[in-house]
């Protein structure tokens, strides 16, 4: 039984080794994950893919498992080296009130709809261009809804399928 967890994250470690910074730098540069896919040099499964471009959207931001906050101000933290007065080296911790940036994000439950109805989300994905249609169903959506930066891509996905 521990040798399967080890073999697991031995294989995990290897895949994000030899593809891990790859397939991050080309899904920041928009491409689906079949499109990673075929891009890689070494050979990984399309269900991997999926599960490192989606940790990583969730890592940075891009797609977030709970409603964003609507805070106007937030606390941005930073250090500051002070000296004593023989030379000793000292670090204050500086607290200062800054304005979130607010990013919008668009609130998705695709995971949710394809399970109830696959027939019928696949329909209203046909309303997309062909690279559309493959970035949403190239991510693993989960069965709850969560929030996806309003970046071109998404933007333009979702005034499509409100037409719909």
């Amino acid at each position: 039984m521990e040798n399967k967890y080890f073999h697991r994250a031995l294989s995990d470690f290897v895949s994000d080794v030899a593809n891990g910074g790859a397939i991050r730098h080309l899904a920041d540069l928009g491409y689906t994950v079949e499109q990673i896919v075929k891009r890689v040099d070494y050979p990984i499964s399309l269900e991997q893919a999926k599960k490192v471009v989606w940790r990583h959207y969730v890592e940075r931001g891009i797609i977030l498992l709970e409603k964003p906050l609507e805070e106007p101000v937030i606390e941005k933290v930073s250090y500051v080296r002070e000296y004593g007065k023989y030379g000793s080296v000292h670090f204050r911790r500086v607290v200062e009130k800054v304005e979130n940036p607010k990013r919008k994000y668009y609130p998705c439950d695709f995971g949710k709809k394809r399970y109830q109805d696959e027939a019928l989300f696949l329909k209203e994905l046909e309303s997309l261009n062909k690279n559309d249609r493959e970035y949403i169903l190239g991510l693993p959506w989960p069965l709850q809804k969560v929030y996806h930066v309003a970046d071109e891509r998404m933007s333009r996905i979702m005034e499509r399928l409100q037409k719909c």
